[in-house]
């Protein structure tokens, strides 16, 4: 594992000084600690910082426009956040600003150091409290209305809504359609744009809102008598719709 440059925004010294000798041994070095939102922007002008922990306290005490500003002014910098575990509501719209995923506090030190290792290797750190964010955000947002944005997703967006709610990479959903990887990546862009998310978190979230994302989704969809549809197969090679 290379090297992980850790900063972290708590309001407790103690915690932070024992998670940066926690961390001192498996190549992770904590780079820049601080309490406070005021300190953690200065500290961030003078360090390169590959991944932030910050707690949800400080956020609801600054509101979620630090969460915007952190994403604007360092957007190669993921961002964890650290949960008392009673912040679903708040967590629902972290979540859509893309934060790489949430973490308890009651959680052991060694899944913490998982969903460091996950998000600063550019992949959501999936746990219950991450699923549970999601399935909140559409228990919370019952609509009778049609959603007509449905009709815009063929059934090879379908499919992969899935395969990404599965966590296949881009390179495994490729093998499955016979496409290239670019192709994939066209595919995942494409639907950003039609559904107006910005992440695959938006997209995510979209697919259990609507129903699209479920077990047993990818064996309906890829069956014999359908896995020929030439909407599964739309994108080939440099990931140009050959259709159009």
């Amino acid at each position: 594992m290379e090297l992980i440059n850790l900063g972290m925004v708590n309001e407790h010294t103690v915690f932070r000084e024992l998670l940066k000798a926690y961390f001192s041994t498996r190549n992770i070095d904590m780079v820049l600690h601080v309490g406070s939102v005021t300190e953690l922007m200065g500290g961030l002008k003078r360090t390169r910082v590959d991944l932030l922990l910050m707690d949800t306290l400080l956020i609801k005490a600054n509101g979620n426009d630090i969460i915007r500003m952190l994403r604007d002014q360092y957007p190669g910098m993921k961002i964890l956040v650290i949960s008392s575990g009673n912040d679903m509501d708040i967590m629902v719209e972290l979540l859509d600003l893309g934060i790489h995923g949430c973490i308890s506090k009651d959680e052991e030190p060694e899944e913490l150091l998982r969903a460091i290792v996950s998000a600063a290797n550019n992949r959501i750190y999936r746990n219950s409290l991450f699923t549970e964010a999601l399935y909140f955000n559409k228990e919370h947002n019952l609509n009778t209305e049609i959603d007509e944005t449905i009709y815009l997703l063929d059934r090879r967006d379908k499919v992969v809504l899935q395969y990404l709610w599965e966590e296949k990479s881009n390179k495994e959903i490729a093998q499955s359609f016979s496409l290239s990887v670019r192709s994939i990546e066209k595919i995942r862009q494409d639907m950003k744009e039609k559904l107006g998310v910005k992440s695959t978190i938006g997209l995510l979230k979209y697919g259990i809102d609507k129903g699209i994302i479920q077990p047993g989704l990818i064996k309906s969809f890829m069956h014999p008598q359908t896995s020929n549809d030439k909407s599964l197969h739309r994108y080939s090679g440099r990931g140009v719709n050959k259709s159009w």
